[in-house]
């Protein structure tokens, strides 16, 4: 990538914070305009349909972001950085700005996520930081979430080796309260990553987006110890939309906490005891999964001559519905309906979901 000026680095975090644009409109805005900065010019006369008067984020609203990602010691890495995670860029929907403290360059390790239950069993703790050490000592960065549980004790036996700790806050707060010491380490023996502006607590809303990035991130996702509906298992299935090694550590049905493991590898995900299975795994994957647990979404092409966009708007409803059933039932071309789709989104009138579907809201 070339140096960005100072000027088009601003630009782009004022359009990544401006309303209704997220991170499949962002790239798509880029594409189409070559720079932020034409694309913050362009912004409010794609608003078309929808609301009127829409108004990007404004320059004084960044400008204290940038001073507070600073005051946090941290600095933003786009998606265009050479260390920016190459795995993670693949995917459609990866965030398009992070802020990180440490050492980015692990990024560009081979990487391997760790994830469980937070009300773990001893058990699981003890076998989770056995898997974190010792692939941490093959070479392994492992990723995580800083969560309570199996999260904290894989980033605490892989401090050494290398380990990349993703949060759903802003880059500066420390969640749970307790890891404050723990996230600490991470940013300056590892790598802290965050999507969120500085100053974001940690919603609820926010989780499944890291959860997003920490898959993303890596060429495998191995739970240790899930219950049912827990976020771990949003995790093993973004990992498995992606196209990524999905693994599971078999329990008791007895045990709630290993419900959701169990699940998975009926679903699919490969089985694991032993480190070195996860080694097997990760050093053959070439993109070519054994898990199945995948979902595809599909490229576009920008058009300077799309079709209608309310013809587009007009076969959504609330639910979610792949984008390239979209081009077949409109007879469109994919880059036509992407530019459809992205005015809707900059209208506030459609919502993006993972698998590369989409949905009115």
């Amino acid at each position: 990538m070339e140096s960005l000026s100072q000027a088009e680095a601003f630009a782009r975090i004022r359009l990544l914070r401006s309303p209704n644009v997220g991170p499949v409109s962002y790239r798509q805005l880029l594409q189409r305009f070559a720079t932020a900065e034409a694309a913050l010019a362009a912004l409010p006369d794609l608003v078309q349909r929808g609301r009127g008067g829409y108004q990007p984020a404004s320059e004084d609203r960044v400008a204290a972001e940038v001073q507070a990602v600073r005051a946090a010691g941290a600095r933003y890495l786009f998606h265009d950085s050479p260390d920016y995670p190459p795995l993670l860029a693949e995917l459609e929907g990866a965030p398009p700005i992070l802020t990180c403290r440490g050492d980015a360059s692990l990024t560009q390790r081979p990487c391997v996520a760790i994830v469980g239950a937070r009300n773990a069993s001893a058990a699981a703790v003890k076998l989770a930081r056995m898997f974190a050490g010792e692939l941490a000592e093959a070479g392994f960065v492992v990723v995580s979430g800083l969560a309570r549980g199996i999260d904290g004790a894989a980033h605490q036996a892989s401090l050494a080796g290398g380990t990349i700790g993703v949060i759903a806050s802003g880059i500066e707060i420390a969640y749970p309260p307790e890891h404050a010491e723990l996230q600490e380490a991470v940013a300056t023996q590892g790598l802290l990553l965050a999507e969120q502006p500085p100053g974001t607590e940690p919603l609820a809303r926010h989780f499944p987006s890291r959860n997003r990035i920490i898959a993303g991130i890596a060429a495998g996702t191995l739970i240790v110890e899930a219950a049912p509906k827990s976020g771990s298992l949003i995790t093993a299935r973004l990992a498995g939309e992606a196209g990524r090694e999905v693994m599971a550590v078999p329990g008791s049905p007895l045990d709630s906490r290993s419900q959701g493991c169990n699940q998975l590898i009926r679903d699919g995900a490969t089985l694991v005891q032993r480190t070195e299975d996860v080694f097997e795994l990760l050093t053959s994957f070439q993109g070519q999964p054994r898990s199945v647990l995948r979902e595809a979404a599909i490229d576009w092409e920008p058009t300077d001559a799309p079709d209608d966009p309310a013809d587009i708007a007009g076969l959504l409803t609330t639910a979610p519905i792949p984008v390239d059933e979209l081009v077949r039932q409109s007879g469109a071309s994919a880059g036509a309906v992407q530019l459809a789709l992205l005015e809707l989104e900059l209208a506030g009138t459609l919502v993006r979901h993972a698998g590369g579907r989409v949905s009115r809201t």
